[in-house]
């Protein structure tokens, strides 16, 4: 799946970045394009990818200061330039548009589904928003930003992919580290899905292809992505257990939105080398995430890789009614009251939007 990315904010600005970086270092080549705004000049200082900065008449080049009411104004303001950036990059090769952004700071807040909106109304390719919820220990300004970019974001994209900061985090991690660890598992994870359809080594059974990603995705909401890999036997018949077992454990406990199960819609992809995978391991896994989301529309498919593990990446769409989502608007509601904001956790598609655009 070709896909163009656009990071919004400072940790949308990394995130970016390592998605490019992981495309590049595996051959992929799903990533045409990568480009980081921010209202920040620093934050675009140490990125090796394109930058924008935006705001300056506002702000300087110093940032919103967490303010993400201003930093979707900003974006409104500046959407003709960084649309602008973007001429060029967003060709008919481009599947899609992937909005990247930290929904807990300022500008990534605000701006990314203030772009999303605005390049919805540009282009017909489906816009999605990966976005990163604040773990519980960023404070409470950063939890009511977030509940409140959350439920923006979920109407104005076509799909919103969910992370918790707290579901890749190690015990014992400084914020750094932390940072770092979610990092990379975002990288390794939607990584390997945009890639999903590009052929890479060999060719599988039933190779998972960019339609099927779009199609999981076109019920809109929130999304999640979960993946989990084992070694994998020279002989695909004793792989079947391989398949099974590392799909339970992409679903259980590797999610970014942890215990987040129930699902409207779900795709499975089962990486490795087509002579090592087995069908009929697939195809029982894909059975399996069909029982355990109560979902009738689970997709599943290969993904050929040159590779002696066996990875199971899994995507379920529509998981906004979770526990764990509720339990985050429930933080972020509880935060914005103590602001003297308000959010209706129950809400996602409700235009009142609590003044954030």
């Amino acid at each position: 799946m070709k896909v163009v990315l656009i990071g919004v904010g400072q940790a949308g600005g990394k995130v970016t970045q390592s998605l490019a970086q992981f495309d590049y270092d595996m051959g992929f080549d799903a990533v045409r394009g990568a480009l980081a705004v921010n209202t920040a000049r620093a934050d675009l200082q140490n990125l090796d990818i394109d930058t924008a900065l935006i705001g300056q008449d506002r702000v300087k080049g110093h940032g919103v200061g967490g303010d993400n009411e201003l930093g979707a104004q900003v974006m409104q303001e500046n959407a003709t330039e960084v649309l602008d950036e973007l001429d060029g990059r967003i060709t008919t090769e481009a599947e899609a548009i992937v909005v990247v952004a930290g929904l807990g700071g300022g500008t990534g807040s605000g701006g990314a589904p203030m772009l999303a909106r605005e390049l919805k109304r540009i282009y017909e390719k489906p816009v999605y928003v990966l976005g990163i919820l604040p773990g519980r220990d960023e404070g409470g300004l950063y939890q009511a930003n977030a509940g409140r970019s959350l439920k923006t974001a979920a109407r104005e994209a076509d799909s919103l992919l969910l992370v918790d900061n707290d579901a890749w985090r190690g015990n014992g991690d400084s914020v750094a580290a932390g940072f770092e660890r979610v990092n990379d598992a975002i990288s390794r994870r939607v990584g390997l899905l945009f890639a999903s359809g590009e052929a890479v080594e060999g060719v599988g059974e039933s190779v998972v292809d960019s339609s099927e990603i779009i199609n999981t995705l076109r019920g809109g909401g929130i999304a999640s992505i979960g993946y989990a890999s084992a070694e994998a036997s020279e002989d695909a018949g004793e792989n079947v257990n391989t398949i099974t077992s590392v799909t339970r454990k992409a679903l259980l406990t590797s999610m970014s939105l942890p215990n987040a199960v129930k699902a409207d819609s779900a795709l499975l992809v089962v990486a490795g080398d087509p002579e090592r995978l087995s069908r009929k391991g697939v195809e029982r896994a894909r059975r399996w995430v069909e029982d355990q989301t109560g979902s009738m529309e689970v997709r599943g498919g290969d993904f050929p890789l040159g590779s002696d593990k066996i990875a199971s990446l899994i995507v379920l769409s529509g998981v906004e009614r979770s526990e764990r989502v509720n339990e985050f608007m429930e933080r972020a509601t509880e935060a914005a009251n103590s602001q003297g904001g308000t959010t209706d956790p129950d809400e996602f598609t409700n235009d009142q939007l609590d003044g954030l655009f």
